[in-house]
């Protein structure tokens, strides 16, 4: 009876052991986890921005889907232009004589590509709609619209996915800690997300962290 109750108090010791050692080490994991695949998704975010701004000074608008940005990426260029002031003499009506008239002249340098600019020869913009360590193939919700700011019609667009879907595999508890983050050092919300539908804006919500880690 007495080695009975030995095994079992050992049993009960182990137990409370390994649920102290995960009480410890589980948000150190899981935190070096979200890290290394909130870099990657946050990298890929900013892809999508960089592609879409550039989408936007060519075509004065935001790409509302990946084929046509991915399209554009592939084939789009930027055209160089040179600005210079100029001025010539006008025979002027009103007064009876010449009279000076200053012009700003635009002059058309040549193209580049948008693909070789932005991305210097990674084809990575043709997977960018995939979201990084996704197991069920998900890709980032993206859309585009035109609204209303106080009489200007603005071009807006967001691209988004859900923590849930990067750390799919972490412990429920500590993913439902992450999806309620409030604080300047962290992504707050549910979500990842560059880009607004309500505000003229393409930041991302991330911490300025994940900026000083560098792109791909």
């Amino acid at each position: 009876m007495k080695t009975i109750l030995q095994i079992v108090l050992w049993i009960i010791c182990v137990g409370l052991g390994f649920l102290i050692y995960r009480s410890v080490t589980g948000p150190i994991e899981f935190k070096k986890v979200k890290e290394e695949r909130f870099s990657k998704v946050i990298s890929t975010l900013k892809d999508i921005r960089n592609s879409q701004e550039a989408y936007r000074t060519v075509n004065g608008k935001f790409a509302n889907d990946f084929n046509s940005l991915v399209s554009f990426v592939d084939t789009g260029k930027y055209t160089i232009t040179q600005q210079r002031d100029s001025s010539y003499m006008e025979f002027d009506k009103v007064y009876g004589i010449d009279m000076l008239k200053e012009i700003t002249i635009i002059d058309t340098l040549g193209f580049v590509s948008v693909k070789d600019s932005i991305f210097k020869g990674d084809d990575r913009y043709k997977s960018m709609m995939n979201v990084p360590y996704a197991q069920g193939g998900e890709k980032f919700t993206m859309k585009a619209e035109i609204i209303d700011k106080g009489g200007y019609k603005a071009p807006v667009f967001e691209a988004k996915v859900k923590k849930d879907v990067i750390l799919y595999d972490q412990p429920k508890d500590l993913l439902n800690r992450e999806n309620a983050q409030i604080s300047v050092e962290e992504v707050n919300g549910p979500e990842i997300k560059v880009g607004s539908l309500t505000d003229v804006s393409t930041n991302g919500n991330w911490p300025p962290i994940y900026d000083k880690k560098g792109d791909q």
